[in-house]
């Protein structure tokens, strides 16, 4: 059986039906003129970027221990996206086969998590937060993998509110500009330096 690559791991073409679709130029051409909501994310440096042609599917928030250790927190927000409505259009991210079935993508050059994808899925799960408008997605479907929840989640909505602006001296903001990557797509990143 002949295989595929994603990032650094190689997929079965059984596995990779869907996604083998979405690699061709046809393909994504037509779905581009279908006219259909197009979304696009990337990670925190510009290294990778991506577009979704069509609705995302469910989002949900996973507290199983994986995605605690791969986003090195209370766990990920994932949304869904069926890999015919997938593309990269710059960049290719590194994977870790974090269990027999599952890898997980992220940037080789800033770290970001990327997305999950399960052998033989039809979709890809991505990190919600690299959409370049996470605030689209209005609302979870499910929490999941709560036997690893961590005991002071169910505390954060009592925590005091705050800005950065009202966390930090007034002095501190300017040193606090971000050097990532715009929330939009950009024909060349970095910029070039003048």
């Amino acid at each position: 059986m002949s295989s595929r690559t994603i990032g650094n791991h190689r997929f079965s073409m059984q596995s990779c039906r869907i996604y083998g679709k979405q690699l061709t130029n046809e393909c994504y051409e037509k779905q581009e003129q279908m006219k259909e909501k197009c979304v696009s994310g990337g990670c925190q440096c510009g290294a990778l970027r991506y577009k979704v042609v069509g609705p995302l599917g469910s989002t949900d928030l996973c507290h199983c221990r994986m995605c605690q250790k791969a986003f090195g927190s209370f766990g990920a927000v994932l949304t869904r996206v069926p890999f015919a409505n997938f593309k990269w259009t710059r960049g290719k991210p590194a994977t870790f086969q974090s269990s027999a079935h599952v890898a997980r993508g992220f940037c080789a050059s800033c770290g970001t998590p990327m997305f999950m994808f399960e052998d033989g899925d039809d979709f890809i799960d991505l990190a919600t937060g690299t959409l370049d408008d996470p605030g689209i997605v209005k609302s979870l479907s499910h929490q999941i993998g709560i036997e690893s929840k961590v005991i002071w989640f169910e505390q954060l909505h009592s925590l005091p509110h705050q800005t950065t602006a009202e966390t930090r001296n007034p002095g501190d903001l300017p040193r606090l500009a971000s050097f990532q990557h715009p929330d939009h797509d950009t024909a060349h990143w970095p910029p070039a330096k003048t």
